[in-house]
């Protein structure tokens, strides 16, 4: 039986259909009265660095909700994303590495497995909700696993013609979105202008109303969030917010509006743990918080003295930090953390084991539960990270290995990030003491294990494929 239909095989007799069906009857009545299976919601904020809580230590923004989330459940301080949106949506949803599966900036190719699949042939109800930017076919959420979805950037561009005619920003005041779904065996697809409304507040209403309707089922909640990404701009709880607003007029926006926009996220946040406590669901819930990359250039954050300037794009230590807060009330205990080593492609074999669904073993799929140490067990912690970072096709190309203290690129330049953050000042090889000597061989021996992989994407993805100039 393969999504609801009967698939008779030659020599496969009506009995054994009959009894398959009956096996399948009283095996789904028995997972249905007995389902335990933990609800998964994942939300990843756009452009929100590692400084930007209070829990990892940030001094500059208001995040208490967050924060009272690691007090419930587990902080982890060495989460690593990729420096910019499209590369890390492609690592976090298909469990590898993008030197596996990277097409071009804004796609994901349609030929991979998402953990959105992974849930949905598991029984899970699935849904997606926030930012898209993977794809701008009617379809496309839909054909990566998700039942659902409400989703800004998904056919349209950042910019839209206003009330005015101008091209004014489409995701936060008066947003566009698109609701996918399908409806008698068709996809449904209606693309809508909310006028004066605030798009997160709609976003987030929508994964509000999908926790309600789900109570009663295991589900998945992915969402990517479309805050703090630029344009700074009002939020509903800013002094001057007009019931009128039309959205920003300029990409950037005003920078004095992201500490209000760190607030808010802070709220939604919030507002998805009180959903979760009234629909009766939030003992049996992982919900994982974290960002996509570091913070935008134009913001610098305080962590008590240290000053950390937005690097989001450059793959150094404050472009691929990202929070990384998870309570599960039922399986976490309660204030913990842990300094192992986390790599965005980890997320998905980590949430799959959570949830009892299997996640083949396959060299392509790079990365690794870490399900043991949420659980506030030894588990098999990461020794290194490997980087392969390429996101527009530019002549671009970063691959590097690292640990906590050192990295190493495969150019040969050699840094101590955690004396030299921004990796201004390389190490010279032949003058590295006994403990750098050792990390630069098992580095270089951890580069040398992709290069099979390398060699691969070279051939399904050329150049050309990527827009490469």
């Amino acid at each position: 039986m393969s999504g609801g239909r009967i698939i008779l095989s030659r020599g496969f007799s009506m009995r054994n259909v009959i009894l398959s069906l009956i096996t399948t009857v009283v095996v789904s009545s028995a997972v249905s009265a007995e389902d335990s299976r933990p609800n998964i919601v994942l939300i990843m904020a756009d452009d929100m660095g590692y400084e930007c809580i209070g829990a990892h230590g940030g001094t500059s923004y208001q995040t208490p909700r967050i924060d009272k989330l690691a007090d419930e459940g587990i902080l982890f301080r060495q989460c690593h994303a990729q420096a910019v949106c499209t590369p890390s949506r492609v690592k976090i949803m298909t469990g590898t590495s993008n030197v596996v599966n990277y097409m071009k900036f804004g796609k994901l190719d349609r030929r991979v497995k998402t953990f959105g699949h992974y849930f949905q042939d598991a029984g899970y109800a699935t849904a997606v909700t926030g930012k898209w930017q993977l794809g701008t076919e009617d379809d496309s959420p839909l054909h990566f696993g998700f039942d659902e979805a409400f989703l800004w950037r998904h056919k349209l561009k950042s910019s839209v013609k206003g009330f005015n005619g101008d091209k004014r920003d489409s995701r936060f005041a008066s947003p566009w979105i698109q609701h996918t779904r399908r409806e008698d065996g068709k996809i449904e697809s209606d693309v809508k202008q909310y006028p004066y409304l605030y798009g997160p507040d709609l976003i987030s209403d929508f994964a509000c109303d999908f926790i309600e309707a789900n109570k009663e089922k295991p589900f998945f909640l992915y969402y990517p969030m479309a805050l703090v990404h630029c344009p700074f701009d009002y939020t509903p709880d800013s002094e001057g917010w007009e019931e009128n607003n039309l959205g920003s007029l300029t990409y950037k926006g005003n920078p004095e509006y992201f500490a209000d926009m760190v607030a808010y996220t802070d709220k939604i946040v919030g507002k998805i743990i009180d959903q979760l406590e009234a629909s009766g669901v939030r003992e049996n819930t992982l919900i994982i918080f974290t960002g996509d990359n570091g913070t935008d250039k134009p913001i610098v954050s305080m962590m008590g003295d240290q000053e950390v300037i937005g690097s989001k794009s450059i793959p150094i230590e404050w472009g691929t930090h990202v929070p990384f807060v998870a309570s599960w009330p039922r399986s976490i205990p309660k204030g913990s953390f842990n300094s192992d080593l986390i790599d965005f492609s980890d997320m998905l074999p980590t949430i799959c084991e959570a949830a009892g669904i299997d996640v083949p073993v396959d060299p392509l799929l790079t990365g690794r539960s870490f399900l043991p140490q949420l659980k506030g067990e030894q588990g098999e912690p990461r020794e290194w990270l490997y980087c392969w970072y390429h996101p527009r096709g530019h002549n671009d190309l970063k691959i590097f290995t690292r640990t906590e203290q050192y990295k190493l690129y495969k150019s040969g330049a050699f840094y101590d990030v955690s004396k030299d953050v921004l990796e201004q000042q390389p190490l010279e090889v032949s003058g590295l003491g006994e403990v750098a000597m050792v990390a630069h061989a098992q580095l270089q021996q951890a580069l040398a294990g992709f290069e099979v992989l390398e060699q691969r994407h070279k051939e399904v993805y050329p150049d050309k494929e990527r827009g490469a100039k």
